[in-house]
């Protein structure tokens, strides 16, 4: 069921009025959303609610068990024994085959041929977000971050919530339990919601979908066969692509979640506009990237064991991060691409000798947007060859340009240009949208929705997240 689709929008429409029927219930409204969020599932593939709901069970268990066991010695265990269930299934899901198919290789490469058990695994939509959230509730319970004991219901609420169930963001639970306590105003995010639905909706819509169809998809799938200006485009355009698709959907996922009466933090802010690529990760998919931090960089010893420590932390940190987003090598090749130049730039600046020290904000700004844009060629390639191809492609100075248009210059501008709109304008926007009453706010987005739509192509692509 993806949010750009008549279907998604009849079953919110139906979600919306069953929430604000049963607002001062509590009981109601949580068995009403959690119904929801296992039909909203169910949608992609019904065999896999009972994997979400044992996932959840576990998490709520260790969480039982760390409250209650007095010593230090069981909490501990407890909470390793729930943060290997939860990375046990996601890598029998999410890696087997790719652990199976190297092995494979390496043996054939050794000249040792071995009968290996393959399997044809399915892989569970969303997966890899709400394992992280259940590792997030395991932890922040561990740590003391959760002030009340959640239910059951509360717990399978939080981790199978249908606005951000299947691509994020990756909201903790020492975030989300809390807002099931209150019973929210009615119109007090209304505003907000419908303007971010209609944002991420333009972004995923026309300009991310245009932008793969008119030129990124093409020159990835044979960039031999196009002009280096056409190749360096696509590389841009991947970058808007990946940046207006992704941002689309958390956008709409906390515009819905705003609709319910839930805050979700933010998970995009101007990531292009970043001078440093530490500043970058600060803007870029923060939620993944404070999880990252919290939860694996920090124990591993952050920044406080010295210098080479810190370079190993931070580069042992973007591999799981690059093998997070999928089993394949070229995403490790692209955690250590990041987390490479995390190290150096980190090196370089304690030498005081940063490569981007002494330079215009504007030219650092311009030299981390080429960095990152080569880290997307390894991100989107289905191959390293098709990656080596790319960048071949890119300094052949060859064939007059096929696939440039005003078209897709026109994309790439107005990509840019909702990527630099400041957040502040957008504040603006919501202020004077909220003085208008509800039902009119309402038809307005109504209206626009329908715009947005007539501008797009006929059927709509999966989210790009959905993959991991």
């Amino acid at each position: 069921m993806l949010f750009p689709t008549f279907g998604f929008a009849l079953f919110f429409l139906c979600v919306f009025f069953g929430h604000w029927i049963t607002l001062r219930q509590p009981l109601a409204r949580k068995w009403l959303l959690l119904i929801a969020s296992y039909w909203f599932y169910a949608a992609w593939d019904w065999r896999f609610c009972s994997l979400l709901f044992l996932s959840s069970v576990v998490n709520y268990a260790a969480g039982v068990a760390i409250r209650n066991v007095a010593s230090a010695q069981g909490r501990n265990l407890a909470l390793a024994l729930c943060v290997v269930a939860n990375l046990g299934v996601l890598a029998f899901f999410k890696y087997y085959g790719f652990f199976i198919e190297s092995v494979a290789e390496t043996l054939g490469a050794l000249g040792w041929q071995r009968d290996l058990p393959f399997l044809d695994i399915v892989l569970p939509v969303g997966i890899s977000f709400f394992t992280f959230q259940g590792i997030s509730y395991a932890v922040d319970t561990y740590r003391g971050r959760l002030a009340q004991a959640p239910s059951l219901l509360d717990v399978l609420l939080y981790i199978s919530f249908f606005p951000q169930l299947v691509a994020g963001p990756i909201v903790r639970a020492a975030h989300f339990l809390p807002q099931l306590r209150a019973a929210p105003a009615m119109d007090a995010y209304t505003a907000f919601g419908l303007l971010l639905i209609v944002w991420g909706l333009f972004k995923k819509v026309v300009v991310a979908t245009y932008l793969a169809q008119e030129i990124v998809d093409p020159v990835f799938f044979d960039p031999l066969a196009y002009a280096s200006v056409d190749v360096l485009l696509a590389v841009y355009g991947y970058a808007i692509q990946i940046y207006c698709d992704f941002s689309a959907y958390s956008d709409i996922a906390i515009g819905v979640a705003a609709l319910l009466g839930f805050q979700f933090p933010r998970n995009f802010d101007q990531p292009y506009r970043a001078n440093s690529l530490r500043e970058f990760w600060r803007r870029w998919h923060i939620s993944l990237s404070t999880w990252l931090r919290d939860y694996l960089y920090i124990p591993l010893g952050g920044a406080r064991n010295g210098a080479w420590r810190t370079y190993r932390n931070l580069i042992l940190t973007m591999l799981a991060g690059g093998f997070w987003h999928g089993a394949a090598w070229q995403f490790i090749a692209w955690g250590a691409w990041h987390g490479g130049g995390l190290a150096l730039e980190r090196a370089l600046r304690g030498l005081k000798l940063s490569w981007l020290q002494g330079l215009p904000g504007g030219l650092r700004i311009v030299l981390v947007f080429h960095f990152v844009c080569a880290g997307w060629v390894l991100f989107r390639a289905e191959s390293f060859a098709t990656a080596m191809d790319v960048f071949r492609s890119m300094f052949a100075l060859a064939t007059p340009s096929t696939l440039v248009t005003p078209f897709v210059l026109g994309l790439l501008l107005i990509g840019l240009l909702m990527h630099f709109t400041p957040p502040r304008l957008l504040g603006c926007a919501e202020r004077v949208f909220a003085r208008f009453p509800v039902v009119i706010q309402g038809l307005i987005a109504g209206v626009a929705v329908v715009f947005v739509d007539a501008l797009g192509i006929e059927g709509v692509a999966p989210f790009i997240y959905f993959q991991f």
